[in-house]
């Protein structure tokens, strides 16, 4: 007869032999582990900021004759690249420009331009070394000469100096046909027209010439008359130092 000892101790046999027993318990990974934190670096986007130009714009710049006496004798009659360079000088310092101290500038200019042998027709490469040396001004001169790098200049309160085949201007205030060669400062823009301040005639303070004319008649000094034509189109942007 089995004892109740004996069926007490087999009850605690078999429960201690169900705890023990191991079995074994798949751990699904949490979703956080499931997840690749590895931070992908996105490229900042770039972006080119479009300037968007007022549809005219002008500059006020002290304006002079290349002949300010009237006197269209030598050197006054080869004198539109002083003149051009003067006006903007005047501008740059922000003070008014009177005939007779036009005058004045103009004779210390070629005075000087021809004791450091520059002649009376110069390029604007030339005239950017001018500039340079006898104000000290910062130049720029640039080959992208179109309405729109124009305009650029103009709105960001450029005045810009041009060589021009003074001939292709059609200017009626010009003597003749008008010069060959010329220099003169565009200082504004309309929708049709660009403003200029030409020094080759006592009626070009505010001169206006379509946009078209104005830059096929846009060249550079060749060294000869005849080709000017042939001239590479330039433009030359002083500023404040």
């Amino acid at each position: 007869m089995i004892s109740t000892f004996t069926i007490l101790f087999g009850i605690l046999a078999l429960l201690a032999s169900c705890t023990a027993s191991s079995v074994p318990v798949g751990l699904k990974p949490s979703s956080e582990a499931q997840i690749n934190f590895e931070e992908e670096v996105v490229p900042e986007e770039k972006t080119i900021e479009e300037v968007e130009l007022p549809k005219e714009a002008s500059i006020l710049v002290p304006f002079m004759v290349q002949a300010p006496n009237g006197n269209w004798d030598a050197p006054y009659q080869e004198a539109c690249e002083e003149a051009s360079v003067i006006m903007l000088d005047y501008y740059l310092r922000n003070s008014p420009l009177e005939p007779d101290q036009a005058n004045r500038e103009i004779l210390q200019l070629v005075q000087w331009e021809e004791a450091n042998s520059y002649k009376y027709d110069v390029s604007i490469l030339d005239l950017e070394k001018i500039v340079q040396e006898y104000y000290g001004y910062n130049t720029r001169v640039s080959e992208n000469v179109t309405v729109e790098s124009i305009k650029h200049e103009i709105a960001k309160g450029n005045p810009v100096i041009i060589p021009a085949t003074g001939r292709d201007l059609d200017n009626p205030y010009y003597s003749g046909d008008g010069p060959w060669y010329h220099m003169l400062v565009v200082t504004g823009y309309d929708k049709k027209y660009f403003i200029t301040n030409d020094p080759g005639t006592r009626h070009g303070l505010d001169y206006k010439y379509k946009h078209n004319v104005l830059l096929n008649a846009v060249h550079d000094w060749t060294g000869a008359k005849e080709e000017i034509r042939t001239g590479t189109p330039r433009m030359l942007i002083i500023e404040r130092s």
